[in-house]
């Protein structure tokens, strides 16, 4: 008797264990399958728009968040180039040490057009944007996607797209920081395309020409009774400064010189003043980002981490966009706050992702015209840089 009663209850435990084995995996799936795939919406990382400050063409919606990460720990290409704690040099004129004492360049293919060799020596963790531009060696380029370089590794093969097509003579071996961020239609051929001719073509204009006299007017009652920002750039006119003043199609020096240059920074200069004026009250928030609109247009965002990441880029991303405003088409058409709003949406299209183990995870999502890439660190876990842009084609 007492025999059979154990085997009842060995049986009925098995069945109770069975259950709540099951029952287990059954949460687990459930929990597992929906919280790796669910995209965070813009509110959840605290983000939200305020007011946008316009002039002429172009508009610009403030990104706002109570969060404001530590990105201490991370180095800006331009900072670290500055301090030297980066080192950005041709394929070939860097020097590395032998096993046997003896040096010899990092690789003996001599240079090339879309690599450079990048050497961190500092000893915080190097963020890269695409789009940055390096000057000096053979020929300017800018990074070509957003990533990470950690502290202390070996010289890396960096991959870029050139901006200054016809040289390939002279210029220091080493490069510095230009401190410009290509306009968003060559960023964009850099980070989305990836494709060197578009963004040769784009730093020509081509994409411009199509559209015949270009700029901006004066377009509100605000921007009325302020005086011209600036002149109108037409195609031509990109054409004549290139012939004259930038010879090999610099993207430096096409966008220094006059007449874009002047035009550019005063322009910049009038946006960045009512940014200021624009969000100088925040109380308790943060300005993390910015949305960037064209007409009626919604085109571009850039957001980051922290308010400190945000301001050691904003010089160059705001005049990357005006020269994006003053060769797109004059419009009296403004872009809403809800349209902003709705710019900030996740997207959830076909996702392609790339890694290095430990440092970071880059990550693409792309939805009809539009494409989102993040680039996350990996130790700490945090998403640095938060882009959106609508292709233009």
């Amino acid at each position: 008797m007492k025999s059979r009663w154990s085997n009842v209850l060995r049986v009925l435990g098995w069945g109770v264990s069975l259950s709540a084995l099951y029952a287990f995996v059954i949460v687990c799936i459930a929990s597992c399958a929906g919280s790796p795939t669910k995209e965070r919406a813009p509110a959840d990382q605290g983000w939200h728009l305020s007011q946008p400050v316009s002039y002429e063409n172009l508009t610009i919606f403030p990104v706002v968040s109570t969060q404001d990460a530590d990105t201490g720990g991370f180095a800006t290409l331009d900072e670290a180039i500055a301090s030297g704690e980066a080192l950005v040099t041709e394929q070939g004129d860097y020097l590395r040490r032998r096993r046997d004492g003896s040096v010899g360049p990092i690789a003996s293919t001599g240079a090339q057009v879309n690599q450079l060799v990048l050497v961190n020596r500092g000893k915080r963790p190097l963020l890269l944007l695409a789009g940055e531009v390096v000057s000096g060696g053979k020929q300017d380029r800018i990074i070509a996607t957003d990533r990470i370089v950690p502290a202390g590794g070996p010289p890396l093969l960096l991959d870029v797209f050139c901006v200054e097509h016809g040289r390939w003579t002279g210029g220091s071996d080493q490069f510095v920081a230009a401190s410009i961020m290509v306009h968003p239609t060559v960023r964009e051929k850099a980070a989305v395309a990836q494709d060197q001719e578009k963004v040769w073509a784009a730093v020509r204009g081509d994409a411009a020409a199509a559209d015949g006299v270009v700029g901006g007017l004066p377009s509100s009652s605000e921007s009325a009774s302020a005086p011209a920002a600036h002149a109108q750039v037409s195609a031509e006119a990109l054409s004549r400064v290139i012939g004259s003043a930038a010879p090999t199609q610099s993207y430096r020096k096409i966008y220094q010189s006059s007449p874009v240059g002047v035009s550019v920074e005063t322009f910049a200069q009038e946006i960045e003043g009512r940014f200021n004026r624009a969000t100088n009250g925040l109380k308790g928030e943060h300005v993390v980002g910015v949305v960037v609109a064209y007409g009626g247009e919604v085109a571009w965002s850039d957001i980051f981490a922290s308010s400190d990441l945000f301001n050691a880029y904003w010089h160059k991303l705001l005049r990357s966009y005006v020269v994006e405003a003053v060769t797109r088409p004059a419009t009296i058409e403004r872009a809403s706050l809800d349209d902003a709003r709705d710019f900030l949406r996740p997207l959830t299209g076909h996702m392609r992702e790339e890694a290095e183990p430990d440092v970071y995870r880059w990550v693409e999502r792309v939805e009809g015209r539009e494409s989102q890439i993040e680039i996350e660190a990996l130790h700490p876990q945090i998403t640095l840089h938060w882009l959106k842009v609508l292709r233009a084609n």
